[in-house]
C-alpha cells in the first residue's frame, strides 16, 4: 500500500482544462495493496461537503481521456469528482502490466468510494459512480455490492459479452468458434510462459482498412488522432496482453454444454453464476484469436464520447 508512483504534474489530458474547477493529482489503494492514480476535480470556490462521483473507463483507456472529461464536466456542475486509472494500467500500480480482472477492477471502484468517503469535503451519503463502456458493466457489479453508492451510471453502447461470444451481429455464434477461441488463448498462455513475458494484442489498428466497419473507424477517430490519443492509453498503443482479458470472457458460459478436447465429454457451464461483470466486461479476447470482425481493432467496445452526458440520438451524434 506504499507503492511509489510517478505522476505527471503537467496538464496532459486530451481535453482542455476548465476554468470552473480546481484540479489535482491524488492516489489511493485497493484491498489488494495496489496504489491507484487519479485526477481530482473540485468546483472552484466550493465549500462544505459536496456530493462526489468516481469515474472510470473505457476499457483500455486512461483517465486523461473520456473518464477525465466526464469527471471535469460533472465538477463544473457542482460535484467533487475523481477519474482514476484501474489497476495495471496508466499511472496506477500493479504488475504484471496490462492485465484485467473483474474482481480486482470491481475492487478498484470500491476503493475509490473508500477514498472519497473519508475526505472532509465529501458528503459520504451522496456518492455515485460512472462507468464508461466496458467499465459500465463493472459499475453495475459494484453497485450491486456496495451499499454506500447512491447513484450509478453505465454509459455503455451494447452487450459486449454477446459480441465477445457470438461476434458482431452474431456472425460467429457457434460452439465451434467459441471453442477455437478458448483453445487459441490457452495456447498463448504456454507461449507467454515459455518466453517469460506477455505478448500484447495491439491497440486500434493503424492504418484502418477502408472496408472496416464504421464503428471501428470511430475507434480510430478517437484513439489514433489528436482528439483522443494518449501515450499511456492501451487502446491508443499496444493494447492489453493477449491473455489479459481471458478471465473476462464468457466463452465457457454459452449454453449448457461445451466440448472438452480429447475425450469428447461435455461439461456444464456456470451460466447460473454469471455476474454483472461477466455479462458486461469482456472486450478484447476475440480480437486476439482471429475473429474476422476484430482484425481491425482490439478495442471492440469503446464508443466513447468527447461530449459527455449529452443526448446522442444517432450513431454519430457524439461526433
Amino acid at each position: 500500500m506504499n507503492e511509489k508512483l510517478t505522476l505527471t504534474q503537467e496538464w496532459d489530458k486530451t481535453f482542455p482544462k476548465s476554468g470552473k474547477v480546481d484540479h489535482s493529482k491524488v492516489t489511493f489503494h485497493n484491498r489488494y495493496g495496489i496504489t491507484l492514480a487519479a485526477d481530482l476535480y473540485v468546483p472552484k470556490g466550493a465549500s462544505g461537503k459536496l456530493p462526489a462521483i468516481a469515474v472510470c473507463g473505457p476499457f483500455g483507456a486512461v483517465k486523461e481521456q473520456s473518464s477525465g472529461l466526464y469527471a471535469q464536466t460533472m465538477a463544473e456542475r457542482g460535484f467533487l469528482t475523481m477519474a482514476f486509472d484501474p489497476s495495471f494500467t496508466g499511472e496506477s500500480g500493479g504488475a504484471p502490466r496490462y492485465m484485467a480482472s473483474p474482481d480486482i477492477n470491481t475492487e478498484d471502484f470500491q476503493a475509490a468510494v473508500d477514498y472519497l468517503s473519508l475526505r472532509d469535503d465529501v458528503d459520504r451519503s451522496k456518492i455515485g459512480i460512472i462507468g464508461i463502456c466496458g467499465w459500465g458493466g463493472l459499475a453495475l457489479n459494484v453497485a450491486a455490492l456496495d451499499t454506500r453508492i447512491k447513484a450509478t451510471v453505465a454509459s455503455t453502447m451494447y452487450d459486449m459479452s454477446r459480441v465477445n461470444a457470438n461476434g458482431y451481429f452474431d456472425a460467429e455464434d457457434s460452439e465451434e468458434a467459441r471453442y477455437a477461441k478458448r483453445k487459441a488463448l490457452n495456447a498463448q498462455r504456454l507461449t507467454d510462459y515459455k518466453n517469460g513475458e506477455y505478448a500484447l494484442g495491439g491497440g486500434v489498428s493503424d492504418p484502418m482498412p477502408e472496408d472496416a466497419p464504421f464503428y471501428f473507424k470511430d475507434y480510430f477517430d478517437y484513439y489514433k488522432t489528436p482528439r483522443g490519443y494518449h501515450p499511456r492509453s492501451l487502446n491508443s498503443n499496444g493494447g492489453w496482453n493477449v491473455i489479459g482479458c481471458m478471465i473476462c470472457s464468457p466463452y465457457g458460459r454459452q449454453g449448457n454444454k461445451e466440448r472438452q478436447e480429447g475425450n469428447g465429454e461435455t461439461c456444464r457451464s456456470r451460466g447460473s453464476r454469471t455476474t454483472a461483470a461477466d455479462k458486461r466486461m469482456s472486450s478484447e479476447a476475440d480480437a486476439h484469436t482471429g475473429s474476422s470482425a476484430t482484425r481491425w481493432s482490439t478495442s471492440i467496445n469503446n464508443r466513447e464520447m468527447d461530449q459527455p452526458l449529452q443526448s446522442r440520438g444517432g450513431s454519430r451524434a457524439s461526433r
